[in-house]
């Protein structure tokens, strides 16, 4: 469980990787293939395994995708637009670049998959033998990790609308626990996953998501951004296609007894009235632990992004780490603005660095939680830097204002953020607690996860932009970046 430290003596390949992110992309691997190396690609030889594997999770009946790809006619008829948007790489909905880190469950087609697509829809789409084609993937429909130990579900369906733009609620279910709790896997299961986009699932112990739940006469209260409350915890968060996982042995998340769970859901409307009741299930520990999930929040709440800039960069760089950690996966968060984003591990000697995630292609629908492969350790004195880059501009469609307008940390749609939170477990007890007194650690908490003997006072805890919240200065300009990295020693 070492980190995959690049610098002086790294791998030309490496070099040659981060050099090409810097430069602003990576090389296309599909259009620098040879157009002349055709193959006589059919569905049932080739096409069919790829979408069995990539997309009949969501695109199934029931399910989020608006059509099902699971027979050939299905496909068929949808064969040149399959084409174009996996060569766009819009679908499967995999945003951290190939070659950066290795994660659980990754949805990127390979290269060569997208080649397939390509020359089987500009051949027109032929089904070859279909007696050797592979029968579609079966689907449970029970609880994947089993009967949860418990199931908390909202107290009563919620309304989505027919049309509109999507809706973005939380809600409040009580935790019936008489004693504090170790949770080893979360499984959360959509009510309608027609609708249901994904889900974030925060912890309270304070009761503010009661004090706010139905206020507007609908069940729970909305909230975009992030959940309108200060969490006091957290369990993780589901999008389409993401299985659960346990925890690795001996590794648990920690429950405060009479937390409450806020449910935060982004619905997408189907062009219908629909309803939804969602579900989390919780799997108890059935050992006791010391390793116990956290998290560390790099964040630059003092972010300033100038109407009409295209291309405004924002970096964040978190103070040195006080004790060695081990790093799960990490979770980035942008809203509209955002075009790009790089997380990197820098050693305690600043020499040499380990890239954990690059998204260049930023969609604030399609952010997500990462999981690696296998824990990442960082020893103690690691820092870990964030750059991203916002587009401001008038020509970016998804700008929420009209004009645009300068543009500050906030929640609301009209906001921006630029938070990454790095998911992690230590060794003992006692660096928890270390790891605790990190700044922006509420942030960490309510998102990876709390710590046993560790809670927030909503009314003490530092709100974004005030000094005590930053873990770096602004650093639009080079001196400015200095400086912030001079802050984090």
């Amino acid at each position: 469980m070492s980190a995959p430290w690049s610098g002086p003596r790294a791998p030309r390949a490496a070099v040659l990787l981060l050099g090409a992110w810097a430069v602003g992309g990576f090389v296309d691997p599909v259009r620098a293939a040879d157009p002349a190396a055709a193959r006589e690609v059919t569905y049932s030889k080739h096409i069919a395994p790829i979408l069995n594997q990539h997309c009949a999770a969501c695109h199934r009946p029931g399910e989020i995708g608006p059509f099902s790809l699971l027979s050939y006619a299905d496909a068929q008829k949808r064969a040149d637009f399959i084409a174009k948007i996996t060569e766009d790489r819009r679908m499967p909905p995999w945003k951290a670049e190939p070659g950066v880190a290795r994660f659980r469950d990754e949805r990127r087609l390979a290269a060569d998959e997208i080649l397939l697509l390509a020359e089987w829809a500009a051949a027109g789409a032929p089904e070859g033998d279909p007696t050797t084609a592979p029968k579609p993937p079966e689907f449970s429909a029970g609880w994947q990790l089993g009967k949860p130990d418990m199931i908390l579900k909202m107290s009563e369906p919620f309304a989505v609308p027919a049309g509109g733009n999507d809706v973005y609620r939380c809600f409040v279910v009580p935790i019936p626990i008489d004693e504090d709790r170790m949770v080893s896997a979360v499984e959360f299961r959509a009510g309608n996953p027609r609708v249901v986009h994904h889900a974030i699932m925060f912890l309270d112990s304070n009761g503010q998501g009661r004090q706010r739940d139905g206020k507007d006469g609908q069940p729970g209260f909305p909230c975009f951004g992030g959940p309108g409350i200060v969490p006091t915890g957290g369990l993780g968060a589901w999008a389409p296609g993401s299985m659960p996982h346990p925890l690795p042995e001996g590794i648990a998340k920690y429950v405060r007894k009479g937390s409450d769970l806020v449910l935060q859901v982004h619905y997408h409307p189907s062009g219908k009235a629909e309803t939804d009741q969602s579900a989390v299930g919780l799997y108890f520990s059935k050992t006791s632990t010391e390793r116990v999930v956290t998290g560390v929040a790099i964040v630059q709440p003092e972010l300033k992004i100038p109407a009409g800039a295209a291309r405004s960069p924002v970096r964040a760089i978190s103070q040195r780490l006080p004790v060695d950690v081990h790093v799960l996966g990490v979770t980035p968060h942008m809203h509209n603005l955002g075009k790009q984003i790089s997380v990197t591990a820098v050693d305690p000697s600043g020499r040499r660095t380990a890239p954990l995630i690059a998204i260049k292609d930023w969609d604030f629908n399609w952010q997500g939680a990462y999981e690696f492969e296998r824990p990442i350790r960082l020893p103690k004195g690691s820092r870990i830097r964030v750059e991203a880059v916002y587009d401001n501009s008038a020509e970016n469609p998804k700008n929420p204002n009209n004009p645009p307008k300068d543009v500050k940390w906030g929640e609301q749609t009209d906001d921006e953020m630029c938070l990454v939170t790095v998911r992690i477990f230590t060794d003992t007890v006692e660096d928890l607690q270390k790891i605790a007194q990190m700044p922006a650690y509420e942030l960490a908490a309510g998102i990876e996860g709390g710590i046993p003997g560790v809670d927030f006072d909503p009314d003490k805890v530092p709100m974004p932009g005030k000094p005590d919240l930053a873990t770096a200065a602004p650093s639009e300009a080079p001196a400015a970046e200095a400086a912030a990295e001079a802050a984090a020693e």
